[in-house]
């Protein structure tokens, strides 16, 4: 953190130009703590208790604009009013000027509180794109606005293009006389889709079918009729996070970037930074998932004592806590690579980086890349599997509406699907089993310092190591790509296992209250990547054809 911070405050070179801005690191690591602690006190005492009323009432079109539910617009406010959105925003934006770290440990507390309301205070991260890859013009236009209150969305899916984007076709078509772009078509499954600022993916260039011929573009919809709310979505959770289907007609746009990069360079961008947020959002989920299944079990009586005592629901609270503790330890060792090679990027705008730092700032892009989906994957799936068994932990009591698990189970499904679902992550990580890069890290992992405790733990995740690179050669070997696809998602869980697994470990050695974690963790890893090299290596390749879709019955 020291060096993300040195980076990040350019050696604290505002110290004396905003009044807000700190004088060294532990001035910098206060203010994090102090607005962390401000939001979790406006998550407890609002966002929290309002979370049952939004789910129950939800937002509403009103003459084709979106209405929030009340306990929305009194989160909303809330958070403006405390001066905390734009919280990474350079300070002559109105921002805060903070890293990814505490950023998203600002995600994963709001989700904690209300999963929904997560997606509003996410969106800010259309703020970053717009100071990463926008014009001074667009900058100086937009980005104040956000520590105003100004909410986001970003514009992407089409009736007809869900996951594939190569096939938006909402079309920009740029007007001569008048110096503008105007934007036409249909947006569908927008988050927040009424959003102030709106960054929309649209085909700039007539006549083309695939990805090169989108470009990105910035809409200011606050006082804007040319863009419609057609429905809200009536989704399964999440329900105070509005989801709609736009129409666009005629709507005045601003260019981000360049033509034709709009989603081989910014969407892409974007999406990581999404992945990752989801990633925080799926955190807090599984946090809020285990609190209330550990506090009931704590309550319930059953056969003359709490139910926790019983072994059976002892276990499933363990390996909740153990899921938890993993995915937030692979969230937050990405989110520091992401600050790494960002700060360097901000830094790259003043000046020319050094031979080592460019080196170290595509070894932290790499790092960030091959970890980004694993966090999106193992987080919203663990969410997943928290929610469900806060509910088995309540019994009867968890399928009734009157406990909050109910609601949490709801709002963990979305975690898997948007910003790229699991199976997408699969094949955005596979070539990092197969280029080597995961084997590499975790040899890394290998090397670092732990607690002699922790040394039997060590020697296992070492042996499961070998055995990993064993079952990759073996697979790659074969040379049958159809073969690799059908068993990328076993590698690839695998692969977040062990690094997980590693470190839980690690972070055991720094404070003994992730000892307990790691233990049942690498016993629960070294299960499942066992059940999965057997499969491997049972697996008879001359039938791999049978598993073809034709042939499904």
């Amino acid at each position: 953190m020291e060096k993300i911070v040195a980076l990040k405050e350019r050696n604290f070179r505002e110290k004396d130009q905003f009044d807000y801005a700190p004088q060294d690191f532990e001035d910098a690591i206060d203010s994090y703590n102090h607005v962390m602690e401000i939001i979790g006190e406006i998550c407890g005492d609002i966002i929290a208790p309002n979370a049952e009323s939004v789910d129950h009432e939800g937002p509403q079109v009103v003459n084709n604009r979106v209405v929030y539910a009340r306990g929305t617009q009194e989160n909303h406010e809330a958070l403006t009013n405390a001066g905390v959105y734009g919280i990474s925003l350079p300070r002559q934006y109105g921002g805060l000027n903070f890293p990814m770290v505490p950023y998203v440990m600002t995600g994963e507390i709001v989700s904690r509180a209300d999963a929904g309301f997560a997606n509003i205070w996410g969106l800010q991260d259309c703020a970053e794109t717009i100071h990463e890859f926008g014009s001074e013009e667009i900058r100086e236009e937009f980005l104040p606005r956000i520590n105003q209150g100004a909410t986001c969305s970003m514009d992407l899916t089409e009736p007809d293009a869900g996951s594939d984007l190569q096939a938006v076709m909402l079309k920009a078509t740029y007007d001569e006389k008048k110096k503008t772009w105007f934007l036409n078509g249909v947006k569908r499954f927008i988050t927040n889709g009424d959003a102030h600022i709106k960054l929309v993916l649209a085909r700039s260039e007539e006549g083309t079918t695939d990805g090169r011929g989108l470009s990105y573009f910035v809409v200011d919809n606050q006082f804007n009729q040319s863009v419609k709310v057609r429905r809200i979505e009536n989704k399964l959770g999440i329900k105070g996070s509005p989801t709609c289907e736009l129409v666009f007609s005629n709507t005045p746009a601003k260019l981000v970037g360049d033509l034709k990069m709009g989603l081989i360079k910014y969407v892409m961008s974007l999406m990581n930074g999404a992945r990752l947020g989801v990633g925080a959002q799926s955190v807090g989920v599984s946090q809020s998932a285990y609190d209330v299944a550990l506090a009931y079990a704590k309550e319930r009586q059953q056969f003359g004592k709490a139910i926790i005592e019983f072994p059976a629901v002892f276990e499933m609270l363990s390996i909740m806590k153990a899921k938890l503790d993993a995915s937030r330890a692979l969230l937050y060792e990405t989110t520091r690579f992401v600050d790494m090679y960002k700060a360097y990027n901000l830094v790259t705008e003043e000046r020319s980086l050094t031979k080592e730092e460019r080196t170290e700032a595509k070894e932290y892009q790499k790092f960030a890349d091959m970890l980004t989906p694993l966090v999106k994957m193992f987080a919203s799936e663990y969410a997943n599997q928290n929610a469900y068994d806060s509910i088995q932990v309540h019994g009867g009591s968890g399928f009734m509406k009157d406990y909050a698990c109910e609601r949490i189970y709801r709002d963990a499904r979305i975690l898997t699907i948007y910003e790229g679902t699991s199976q997408l992550q699969v094949v955005a990580a596979i070539r990092f089993v197969t280029n080597g890069a995961y084997i590499a890290k975790l040899h890394q992992y290998e090397t670092q310092p732990i607690n002699p405790a922790f040394e039997g733990l060590r020697n296992r995740l070492k042996a499961l190591t070998e055995t990993f690179e064993t079952a990759i050669n073996q697979v790659v070997g074969t040379k049958n790509t159809e073969y690799l696809d059908f068993m990328a998602r076993r590698l690839v869980e695998i692969a977040g296992h062990l690094v997980m697994s590693n470190l839980l470990i690690i972070d055991s050695s720094r404070d003994d209250m992730f000892a307990r974690s790691a233990e049942i963790y690498v016993n629960f890893a070294e299960a499942e990547i066992n059940k999965h090299i057997s499969y491997i290596n049972n697996f008879d390749l001359d039938n791999v054809g049978i598993y073809k879709v034709n042939e499904i019955n």
